[in-house]
């Protein structure tokens, strides 16, 4: 059967590594590699006085990070890197200040006779501005601290480049600086750094007027077209942090929903969804994958664990710190996590194929999504959705012209046997046109009964009660899967990924059904309210007595 929707990449924000593939053809990274195994020597552990070596992870990311366009401009102007703890943070943006500071990382020319970096030819920064950034002087004193190991007294770089070495400021003759600033915005702006490490952005909240220092380092950072890189542990959602609004930043990037050209290379191993920290096994297995090539850490692995498994530890806290994975609010209707166990990115929905459909529309301030959900199995995917805040198709109301364009299309690649769809905002459509076009398709009525009964119309509002009990029939369902054992899967669709993200847990007397965080957040969940529609749609349909199975598990009318 011909295929009419193709495997999908799976949802930026599901994704366990983050890095882009292969390596860029045009880097100066390579030249910062060699000038930091040339300068730096190891300070501390079994290497300790030999020359610096990057590990691959860290090698890939650097030549990443200097990578340039056919015009010799950056390709990415932030970065981050969110990494477990114990992975080599610290370390590693020493070294980056460093190579900053001193080595010959800035486009002086295209030399096609160069072996590496596709033939660039790299120079020292001219008066560099190095900033190590926190919101209080304790977070950078990590960074900090190697960077005076890197560079003490009579080390390789400090006679080489005839460093001043001092507790918080390096000075390089010329007028070059490496210093250590904190959230005091008076002292911050107006700097013209040229390039700035933010230090554990997963402190930096409001309460401490981190985001203000962000915006302001960034300011400061446009007015020379130079960069910054974020370092930062998983954060507590919902506290507002730099590191999270980065994250999110990225994640829109992937998506691509950002406009402009300024671009996030983002930086992350994480552990695996279905992870169990009470099974040795699973738990072991986690942690060789997010420290990888962290050969320091991954001989540790034991105590790793044994930290974990202490009664004092907090699960939360053992995956954000050491799974690298950012747990979900206290009111969140499910993880990340577990909706990345239900993905099958390999499952095709065929052209013909039997399906339901869930349609839950507004004009203005939410989102209209369009969702099916596949007969046979309950594999669930996104057919659409629009979302009137996304910069990449800017626009004041949802298009009714391209919602009815995608229901018609729907209906004509694959075999809708239902199709329920919300009435507030889209009473003409769901009560008038599309039963017109579609009604004599569908098998089952979303109201076969009463006094006006409905083929598609199905008014949520009069409906708490069999939504509320949908909505906590698939949150079982989430919460019990398994990789071997699932009773739904869906497509790793982004939007979809986002939307349940958002979905928060709202009791009433029915049960627990789902809303937004608040009224009016801009963070949205309709394309979850779908989810849930699909998966009672199907639901209803196979329970109604009006279908039944051949061996070629085609849909037939008894």
């Amino acid at each position: 059967m011909k295929s009419s929707q193709t495997a999908v990449e799976l949802a930026p924000s599901l994704r366990l590594e983050t890095l882009p593939r292969g390596l860029p053809k045009y880097t100066l990274g390579f030249e910062a590699m060699a000038w930091a195994e040339r300068y730096l020597r190891q300070p501390n552990g079994p290497n300790a006085g030999r020359p610096w070596e990057f590990v691959a992870s860290q090698a890939k990311f650097l030549v990443w990070w200097y990578a340039l366009d056919e015009d010799g401009q950056w390709l990415f102007r932030r970065a981050c890197r969110r990494l477990s703890k114990g992975s080599g943070k610290s370390p590693f943006a020493a070294v980056q200040a460093l190579i900053e500071l001193c080595a010959p990382v800035r486009l002086d020319d295209f030399d096609r006779n160069a072996p590496l970096g596709g033939g660039v030819r790299g120079r020292p920064v001219d008066m560099p501005l190095v900033q190590i950034a926190a919101t209080a002087e304790s977070q950078t004193s990590n960074t900090m601290r190697m960077v005076r190991a890197f560079a003490a007294k009579g080390s390789p770089v400090v006679e080489a480049y005839q460093l001043d070495p001092g507790k918080t400021v390096y000075y390089k003759p010329g007028g070059g600086e490496l210093k250590v600033i904190t959230s005091s915005l008076t002292a911050s702006e107006g700097a013209e750094a040229t390039f700035i490490v933010a230090d554990e952005t997963e402190h930096w909240r409001p309460n401490n007027g981190g985001p203000e220092l962000h915006s302001t380092l960034s300011d400061n950072l446009a007015k020379s077209g130079s960069r910054m890189l974020e370092t930062c542990n998983a954060w507590v959602p919902g506290l507002e942090s730099v590191a999270e609004a980065t994250w999110d930043a990225w994640v829109a990037q992937e998506e691509g929903k950002t406009r402009g050209e300024t671009r996030i290379l983002y930086d992350a191993r994480v552990a695996p969804p279905d992870t169990d920290l009470t099974d040795e096994r699973s738990l072991t297995a986690a942690l060789e994958f997010v420290y990888g090539d962290c050969w320091w850490q991954t001989r540790n692995i034991a105590a790793v664990r044994e930290r974990i498994w202490d009664s004092q530890t907090k699960p939360d806290d053992s995956r954000r710190k050491y799974l690298n994975q950012p747990t979900a609010a206290e009111d969140a209707w499910t993880t990340p996590q577990q909706w990345a166990v239900l993905v099958d990115t390999e499952r095709v929905v065929t052209d013909g194929e039997d399906i339901v459909l869930f349609f839950d529309g507004s004009k203005t301030e939410d989102s209209t999504a369009l969702v099916g959900c596949c007969v046979s199995d309950g594999h669930i995917f996104a057919v659409d959705v629009w979302e009137p805040s996304d910069p990449s198709t800017p626009y004041d109301e949802v298009p009714a012209e391209a919602v009815d364009a995608a229901v018609a299309k729907a209906f004509d690649k694959w075999n809708p046997l239902a199709f329920f769809g919300d009435v507030r905002e889209w009473e003409s459509f769901v009560k008038v046109t599309w039963p017109a076009a579609y009604a004599d398709r569908l098998l089952i009525s979303a109201v076969p009964t009463g006094k006006a009964p409905e083929p598609i119309a199905w008014d949520m509002r009069s409906h708490t009660f069999e939504f509320t009990q949908a909505c906590e029939l698939v949150e079982a369902e989430i919460r019990e899967a398994t990789p071997a054992q699932r009773a739904f899967t869906h497509n790793g669709d982004a939007r979809l990924a986002r939307h349940v993200g958002n979905a928060r847990r709202r009791p009433n007397r029915y049960g627990v059904s789902i809303g937004k965080e608040s009224r009016h957040s801009p963070l949205k969940v309709d394309g979850a309210v779908c989810v849930v529609g699909a998966h009672m749609v199907r639901r209803l349909l196979v329970s109604s007595g009006k279908l039944r199975r051949q061996k070629t598990g085609q849909a037939k009318f008894l």
